[in-house]
């Protein structure tokens, strides 16, 4: 009788530990699938447009995740961030894809594209206060762009008045520097020079 209750009990046990081994995934991919709903409730209110209307869902994946993110320049981490060390981020992580550190020096990288031709993960270029490039961010569609600006990393429309006053030029990563460059920018890469709003 003994040996019975004692053989029982493991085999509880042994189902309680597949249970168990089981509810880690299962958790996690509840997690996931609510992180996707947010990320496709979040695009649909601030892009006015139908999540399926994206092409490219873990673009604002990685967008949603870096939201509110403050600004520092010279930074590139979650505790503050510019806007091209944000788009060399994202450009590696959505795109597998190495840019360089600077909005002029990955302007050198675009073929460019007129503001009516953008496409979403284009990048979009701004001459603010400066004669020179001096803010950068991607492109997302129905005029709206994800950028670090001086409030930190969010989304803002082409059409508003200060973006559309400063707007320089829309640009594309020409194919022959992808994978070009190495995955972490070099000690004497300048950064950008100017925040914006």
């Amino acid at each position: 009788m003994k040996k019975f209750t004692i053989a029982i009990a493991l085999f509880l046990s042994g189902l309680a530990a597949q249970a168990q081994t089981k509810s880690v995934p299962t958790q996690a991919a509840a997690e996931a699938a609510e992180q996707e709903s947010l990320a496709k409730d979040y695009l649909s209110q601030i892009m006015g447009v139908a999540a399926s209307a994206t092409s490219n869902m873990k673009l604002f994946h990685f967008v949603y995740d870096w939201i509110g993110t403050p600004y520092r320049f010279g930074g590139s981490s979650r505790k503050g961030i510019d806007c091209s060390a944000f788009t060399k981020q994202l450009y590696s992580d959505v795109f597998n894809m190495s840019i360089r550190r600077s909005s002029r020096d990955i302007f050198s990288m675009v073929s460019p594209v007129g503001k009516d031709d953008l496409k979403e993960g284009d990048l979009v270029f701004f001459k603010i206060h400066s004669r020179s490039i001096s803010h950068v961010g991607i492109y997302l569609g129905n005029g709206r762009f994800a950028h670090a600006s001086s409030k930190g990393v969010a989304i803002s429309n082409l059409d508003e008045a200060y973006y559309s006053r400063y707007f320089y030029k829309g640009g594309r990563i020409l194919d022959s520097f992808k994978n070009e460059f190495s995955a972490s920018a070099s000690s004497d890469e300048k950064f950008d020079e100017k925040p914006t709003n």
